[in-house]
């Protein structure tokens, strides 16, 4: 039996239970140490054989302070091989700021090969923005072709009505590059889109006939290119190219007889309304001459009255009355003679 094994023994029999229990203590401690260690171990290595060291001090910070160690020792790597000088502290800065350091880090990189200018606290403030920082330096670098109008909303083409009321139908493609310098606070495609349908209404409008438009269709381009449309907006346009140009309706024709209709049952109205004003007037009259007569048979009825009142008091005798009574016998046979030797009316005559 070797001697150190003969020894042991005796050396723990002599240290004694507390001497024993904190030597337990120490190892668990030393094994749960190594084993936190242990998951920082190989980021460590990873970045140290990347030439982007990051202290394990840093590592261990990383998890208290809650970020995730794996997306910033990625990040930094990415970084560190593209000839980027990135700092530790900048990629969890923005990490713990809510971006995304990769999609950063690869715009970066992007930008860096396209000879694109774009630093680390600008791509960090796109991020932060909610664009996509790496999808912006792709359309710099790959234009964007853009539809006017979006089909995805539902509508095909852009009318518009000439001055001579005929409708045309036009369908552009804009080609635009993302300005990094206007992409935090610039407006987004919709802007771009509704302006340059705005300048397709416009110039349609403007022309005389639609003929102008359908043998010059570059005219509407060249116009509304010439506005300056991408002022403000997230994008430089390129280009803007008119897909397709159609002949619609007749809107003036439309128009017009929506107006003679119109305006047929506006006079209608007002034949209408003047033939009621007559016929009330008509009735009026008829009523005002039944109440004449009515005035005239109460004036008829009091002669008798008087008759005898004359007799009574005196003033009218028996002949005066057989006078009177023959006066209105002639009158009578008068006035019946008189009906009878009128001529017929016409009647109405009918073409034949």
């Amino acid at each position: 039996m070797s001697p150190i094994l003969a020894a042991t023994p005796v050396m723990l029999a002599d240290w004694g239970p507390l001497t024993i229990g904190l030597l337990v203590v120490a190892i668990v401690v030393a094994l749960v140490l190594g084993l936190f260690l242990l998951q920082f171990l190989e980021l460590y290595i990873r970045a140290l054989l990347s030439k982007a060291h990051i202290a394990m001090l840093d590592l261990i910070g990383m998890r208290f302070r809650k970020v995730d160690a794996r997306v910033i020792v990625g990040a930094r790597i990415m970084a560190i091989q593209a000839g980027l000088k990135l700092e530790t502290r900048e990629i969890e800065s923005h990490f713990l700021a809510g971006g995304r350091p990769v999609n950063v880090v690869r715009a970066l990189i992007a930008a860096d090969r396209a000879n694109i200018e774009l630093d680390f606290r600008t791509a960090t403030a796109i991020d932060l923005a909610g664009r996509d920082v790496l999808d912006a330096v792709q359309t710099s670098v790959l234009p964007k072709v853009i539809d006017c109008p979006n089909p995805a909303l539902g509508k095909t083409t852009i009318d518009a009505v000439a001055k001579d009321g005929i409708q045309v139908k036009a369908k552009a493609r804009v080609t635009v590059r993302a300005n990094l310098e206007r992409l935090v606070g610039g407006a987004t495609e919709e802007t771009i889109i509704a302006r340059v349908g705005e300048g397709i209404v416009t110039t349609i409008g403007s022309a005389q006939s639609y003929k102008d438009v359908l043998e010059n269709p570059d005219s509407i381009s060249k116009r509304v290119l010439a506005k300056g449309l991408d002022a403000g907006t997230a994008f430089e346009i390129l280009s803007i190219d008119i897909a397709d140009v159609d002949v619609g309706d007749n809107i003036g024709a439309r128009l017009q007889a929506d107006q003679a209709e119109a305006n047929l049952r506006m006079f209608q109205a007002e034949a209408e309304k003047r033939r009621a004003a007559g016929a009330a007037r008509e009735q009026e009259m008829v009523a005002l001459v039944q109440e004449n007569r009515a005035k005239v048979v109460l004036a008829e009825a009091e002669i008798p009255l008087a008759i005898a009142e004359a007799f009574r008091s005196g003033h009218l005798g028996i002949m005066d009355y057989y006078r009177l009574r023959n006066i209105q016998a002639d009158t009578s046979m008068r006035e019946g003679i008189g009906r009878s030797a009128e001529p017929p009316k016409p009647g109405p005559q009918t073409n034949r």
